[in-house]
């Protein structure tokens, strides 16, 4: 039988949603490796701004540990990192660089890098902007995951010095986000992101426009940091923040939800976010904007529809409930079929076992 895995990740936040999509990926990936029988050790940088807002603040999922200082908490954490099978550092991580540095010094069965932002972090260290990852620091990992896949991984290679770098996309925990297709429709329409500058004329073109040509129907913007100049048409409602916890209820609350993605990742292509999964998960069938990678995932016309214009957002609206319901229906069984927290998992260990040596993973 094999043996289960001793994974170390430092990432960005476990114990708050707060402003972050790091925190929901993170909880879906860690419960399917609980799941799988692996363990894990969570180690987070205590900030104040997650300090006040943390929704999870105990996992059951996995051992958890917050830290002040960078050189405490790896004289303290040592042991357990060099006996891990694999140490993962995330994205945005706060002193990225320096801690990179330390852990690549430390000896370690397997670094590996888990980019939840890979085209923002490739847009970054081309304007030369290292804040949690160097360039230079790319070849020191055994394996760069990335939340975006297709030609984004031959380029981490080819272009970056990757030693290998793997598909890594973010996941669902399904017994959080179940569906409830027969729930009271509040909204036509909704969205749950955090307010970002690139997204913003999307979210105006597809979510705004129609609202104003369609007084008689129901939107909805959910999540922080929108600033105060927007002008939001009557007929949408604002909520500053939703907690996952909220979530599922929000997406069945919708006749349609809108998926807009941050202009680097749809550049690039091949870079769901994990609002993508949870709204497919609850069977809500999904508006979004565009990008290279989207029907390898979820087909066009099938699982999703696609939309370019305020028209085309409000033929959507328009559409036949059955036809609403299948596609909701189709985004759903495709989502439970690969892209929940256990698959992904899954596919990690696959992936952390090919780097193990052979005489660690033996156990001899």
């Amino acid at each position: 039988m094999t043996r289960p895995l001793d994974i170390v990740i430092l990432g960005l936040t476990l114990s708050s949603s707060w402003g972050n999509g790091h925190a929901t990926t993170y909880r879906a990936l860690l419960r399917g490796l609980h799941a799988e029988g692996h363990r894990t050790l969570f180690l987070e940088r205590d900030k104040p701004w997650y300090a006040s807002q943390r929704d999870l603040p105990s996992p059951d999922f996995c051992d958890f540990a917050l830290y002040d200082d960078v050189d405490a908490m790896l004289a303290r954490h040592a042991p357990r990192l060099r006996a891990a099978d694999a140490v993962i550092v995330g994205s945005y991580v706060p002193e990225g660089v320096r801690l990179i540095d330390r852990l690549a010094a430390m000896d370690l069965r397997q670094l590996a890098f888990y980019d939840i932002d890979t085209p923002v972090t490739l847009a970054a260290l081309d304007q030369g902007h290292e804040d949690y990852l160097a360039a230079r620091q790319i070849p020191l990992f055994d394996t760069y995951f990335s939340f975006s896949g297709g030609e984004v991984l031959h380029h981490l290679e080819g272009a970056r010095g990757a030693r290998r770098a793997a598909a890594l996309y973010c996941s669902v925990d399904p017994t959080a986000y179940p569906a409830d297709p027969d729930a009271s429709k509040r909204w036509d329409l909704g969205y749950l992101g955090t307010y970002s500058d690139d997204r913003q004329p999307t979210l105006d073109a597809l979510l705004l426009e129609p609202a104003r040509l369609r007084p008689d129907l129901r939107f909805v913007v959910a999540g922080p940091q929108y600033p105060d100049t927007i002008d939001w048409p009557a007929n949408v409602e604002r909520i500053e923040h939703l907690p996952p916890s909220d979530h599922a209820a929000f997406y069945n609350a919708q006749r349609f939800t809108l998926n807009v993605t941050r202009e680097a990742m749809r550049r690039m292509g091949w870079s769901p976010s994990v609002r993508l999964f949870e709204a497919a998960a609850c069977a809500t069938p999904i508006l979004s904007d565009d990008w290279r990678g989207l029907s390898d995932l979820l087909p066009e016309g099938e699982a999703l529809l696609i939309a370019r214009s305020p028209d085309d957002v409000l033929r959507a609206l328009d559409l036949p409930d059955a036809r609403r319901r299948a596609i909701g229906a189709a985004g759903r069984a495709r989502v439970l079929s690969a892209h929940t927290g256990r698959a992904r998992a899954r596919e990690l260990a696959a992936a952390l076992r090919a780097g193990i040596p052979a005489v660690a993973a033996t156990g001899t």
